[in-house]
């Protein structure tokens, strides 16, 4: 899609973000454009995940009003000399374009961060792909670097989901779960994920790349693409989630948290992540490299999930391990 036309889309947005029905004669004169063209647009929009109302006779709306991200508000947000955080309109995948710009050799400063308002090609854990509809959601991805190398790396999804639980908790006022080793849970259901992806040596300074999607206000056709149980943040919060503000906030947590795991390591957040852990003392299925069930009792002093099983309490690490609750 060429610049013009995400252009065009986020003018036509802008305009219609109040919820409020708008009509084609309306939105073609305003714009320029043919009535065909303001609709085949619109269309193109709906393929990302908007709802949109067409009725004949008052036009195009909403179903809800959309706050769109605004690069000049969230820099307003942010405290002075933080880290760059670039606003993209429609990308492939946000952590996509940051390993993209480590590879090109751009210098980056740790803490830079590009969001989205929709992904093409947004990517979970394990090869899965993440369902991102446009304005509906967090695409947020983070650089870092690990001076001591890849095996630095130990822990670090728990930490950033440490730090992910308790902004939001602190925030919006809702009880946060977490998931070993990368998801935030609300209510028992998934509201956000983690990916976390190296690029260096494993004894020299490795480049990181922290993707985060949260569930903000999800469209009705969620239900047609997701295959787990999901929830969204403004489902269950009495307060209006402002995604600029979520963005700078998020910047400035994940800062604090990643210095000080860079410091001290994975040991100042073992409690942190017990106090919060979503299966704790549960008898949950472990599944992918391994294959076992034990009660879970948590992480140890360097992330490593803890399960009692019959041969005693055994340490399982990250990589390609899925957790879920056994039936």
């Amino acid at each position: 899609m060429s610049q013009a036309n995400l252009q065009l889309q986020r003018q036509l947005l802008t305009v219609l973000s109040d919820g409020q029905f708008h009509s084609g004669q309306r939105l073609a004169e305003l714009f320029g454009l043919s009535r065909t063209a303001v609709a085949n647009n619109l269309k193109q929009l709906s393929r990302l995940g908007l709802d949109i109302y067409t009725v004949k006779g008052r036009g195009y709306a909403l179903a809800t009003p959309l706050q769109l991200l605004d690069a000049g508000v969230i820099r307003s947000l942010q405290p002075a000399s933080s880290p760059e955080i670039r606003v993209q309109n429609i990308t492939d995948s946000t952590n996509a374009q940051l390993l993209s710009l480590i590879q090109s050799g751009k210098t980056l400063q740790p803490g830079q961060v590009i969001v989205a308002e929709a992904q093409t090609a947004g990517r979970g854990r394990r090869g899965r792909s993440w369902f991102s509809p446009f304005g509906s959601s967090l695409y947020f991805s983070f650089y870092w670097r690990l001076e001591q190398g890849i095996q630095a790396a130990m822990g670090l999804s728990l930490v950033v989901a440490c730090a992910l639980g308790e902004l939001i908790a602190a925030d919006y006022q809702v009880n946060t779960q977490l998931k070993w080793p990368n998801d935030l849970y609300l209510n028992g259901k998934k509201a956000a994920g983690i990916l976390v992806e190296l690029a260096g040596q494993a004894d020299g300074i490795c480049d990181v790349v922290i993707g985060i999607g949260v569930n903000i206000q999800m469209p009705k056709l969620a239900n047609q693409t997701i295959d787990q149980p999901y929830i969204d943040l403004q489902s269950i919060t009495s307060k209006k989630v402002d995604r600029n503000s979520l963005v700078a906030r998020l910047q400035q947590a994940l800062l604090a948290a990643l210095d000080d795991f860079n410091r001290y390591g994975f040991l100042p957040f073992q409690q942190r992540f017990n106090q919060q852990d979503l299966f704790a003392g549960k008898l949950v299925q472990l599944s992918g490299s391994s294959n076992i069930q034990g009660i879970c009792r948590g992480v140890d002093q360097q992330g490593a999930l803890l399960l009692e099983t019959a041969s005693g309490v055994q340490a399982f690490y990250g990589g390609e391990l899925s957790l879920r609750g056994a039936v």
